[in-house]
């Protein structure tokens, strides 16, 4: 894998999924993997070896698998691609049509100059519609999409992880396009997981309109489209503010939108794939387990089920996945880009503070929202650094568990050089503060949702936790067989490079995982069918109603 030349500043953001596929593979930004690869067991422990292997980000590529195949032998004529969105920096600014260290600027200028999108009719993802019998025939509905599973071992079916998952105020009619995963139940039944918790997420604020209207909630999760359209799905927004608008400022122009076929809702005309659908309101279902990127298995849970009325598509679409999971991963960089220049404007213009130079968020296993660092001039005074380091702590409900201020010459990205600045530029006493009633924000539910707080901490492993969430032992030395065998760059691990349990687990959920990996994951989906209930709210854990 060759070094890529810089994005030229003046060039346009991609139109579609399409344009950007080629425009990386122009730049020497893609790699196609033409073996047969098993979507089920092989393929993102594949492109998982990007993150675990010790690869810089100047080597990581788009992975395009152009022969597909599953656990029981079917063969899929829809190609996956993983880390087309963000395997890099560089490849996230591709999709913006900018240099990495504009990527702040662009964000910034769209947010404050949003540019609604233009109504289409003629819409390429309608070229291919599904609906009715067409959704339940024998290979039919989201059977015919090659869904991977992300956590070979662990994961309780193949999942949707690329998402934009479009749903509408029934109050106000303004839209939201979050990034939610969703698990395959049946070929036309998907296990959808919106946050419940401080912070999260706004479709999970419709929902509860919807519920309070005793209706079911409409829904269109959009696969694969242009990467600034979807960019704006994880980013958190203001729930009132419409991610499409937001989407045409990134693009410099409106985005092209359609009606669904289905359902009252609108789409980006140009996607590649839209499974529209209503999600019930009056029962949940178990959903999981599933590897977060909080980097632990995400257990069960009773969460939303989604009954897909329609799936449409391009004729030739291609099915677009992320690297999550434990960090550094395709879902951290995604993150990670954006809300770095993003922190470092809302200290330096929002909060005015003086001296702040830097704001990195560490990456490795902590997934960028719990630990950020602050890298300050020297003539910062202290009262400065302590208003940045309130700022950063406070900005979003999820991020800054840990902030650490550090002097121009520590190097943010350097733990070595953190600790010695702790050692020698702290005062135990004076300069350390903790803040109690924190959200406990993104992360694994087995020690509790007690309120957190704002401090430094000792995080051993002290309680039970579940796994962790990289794909068992044997499905990541089997792909690191074939990364060998396709002649891939040299992998140089750093434990931990597969996962594995740490006490919190249970055998119904390696049952699920091994049927998963086995292609039986409509079992699973026939067996929490069964088990669905009402009365909770999502995200209520599954052993605490069936003990």
């Amino acid at each position: 894998m060759s070094a890529q030349s810089p994005a030229p500043q003046d060039q346009h953001a991609p139109a579609d999924l399409q344009e950007h596929i080629a425009r990386l593979e122009a730049r020497g930004l893609l790699t196609r993997i033409e073996r047969r690869i098993d979507k089920d067991s092989e393929l993102h422990p594949l492109a998982r070896w990007q993150f675990q292997g010790g690869l810089g980000d100047a080597e990581r590529r788009a992975f395009l698998f152009t022969d597909v195949t599953d656990a029981q032998g079917r063969d899929y004529d829809i190609p996956v691609i993983v880390g087309a969105l963000a395997g890099s920096p560089e490849i996230y600014a591709t999709g913006l049509g900018v240099d990495v260290a504009d990527i702040g600027d662009v964000w910034v200028r769209a947010m404050q100059n949003p540019i609604p999108p233009v109504h289409v009719d003629d819409a390429p993802c309608h070229e291919v519609v599904m609906t009715g019998e067409d959704l339940t025939r024998p290979g039919g509905g989201l059977a015919c999409l090659p869904v991977p599973i992300s956590t070979p071992g662990f994961d309780a079916a193949p999942y949707l992880t690329a998402t934009l998952v479009v749903t509408r105020d029934p109050e106000n009619g303004v839209q939201n396009m979050g990034t939610y995963r969703g698990q395959l139940k049946a070929q036309d039944r998907l296990g959808v997981r919106m946050a419940s918790r401080l912070g999260g997420a706004g479709g999970y604020q419709h929902w509860l309109k919807y519920k309070e209207r005793g209706e079911p909630m409409p829904v269109a999760i959009v696969i694969g489209c242009a990467p600034a359209i979807l960019f704006t799905g994880p980013q958190k927004l203001a729930i009132d503010v419409d991610e499409m608008d937001v989407a045409g400022g990134l693009m410099g122009k409106p985005v092209r939108a359609t009606k669904c076929r289905t359902q009252d809702l609108v789409v980006p005309a140009d996607s590649e794939i839209v499974i529209e659908g209503l999600i019930a309101t009056d029962y949940l279902e178990p959903e999981g387990p599933f590897g977060e990127s909080h980097g632990h298995v995400a257990l069960e849970d009773f969460n939303m089920s989604m009954q897909v009325t329609a799936i449409t598509m391009r004729r030739k679409p291609v099915f677009v996945s992320i690297v999550s999971q434990v960090t550094p991963s395709e879902s951290s960089v995604l993150k990670k880009v954006a809300y770095e220049p993003l922190y470092l404007q809302h200290l330096k213009k929002v909060l005015n503070v003086k001296g702040i130079r830097r704001v990195v968020m560490h990456e490795p296993l902590t997934n960028i929202r719990k630990v950020i660092f602050l890298q300050f001039d020297r003539s910062a005074p202290q009262t400065e650094v302590w208003r940045g380091l309130h700022g950063a702590a406070t900005l979003q409900a999820q991020c800054g568990k840990v902030v650490i201020a550090v002097s121009e010459d520590i190097e943010p990205n350097n733990a070595d050089a953190i600790f010695w600045s702790i050692a020698y530029r702290s005062n135990i006493t004076t300069d350390v503060v903790t803040v109690p009633y924190r959200s406990g924000g993104h992360g694994p539910k087995s020690k509790g949702s007690v309120a957190d707080g704002t401090l430094l901490i000792d995080a051993t492993l002290k309680a039970p936790m579940p796994p962790l969430a990289l794909p068992a032992e044997p499905f990541m030395r089997r792909a690191r067989e074939i990364w060998e065998e396709l002649g891939l760059p040299r992998l140089s691990p750093q434990a931990p490079w597969h996962g594995y349990e740490l006490g919190d687990w249970d055998a119904r959920w390696t049952d699920f995982a091994e049927k998963a990996v086995a292609g039986l994951w409509e079992e699973n989906g026939r067996n929490t069918f069964g088990r669905r209930q009402g009365g909770m709210k999502p995200e209520t854990p599954v052993r605490d109603i069936e003990k």
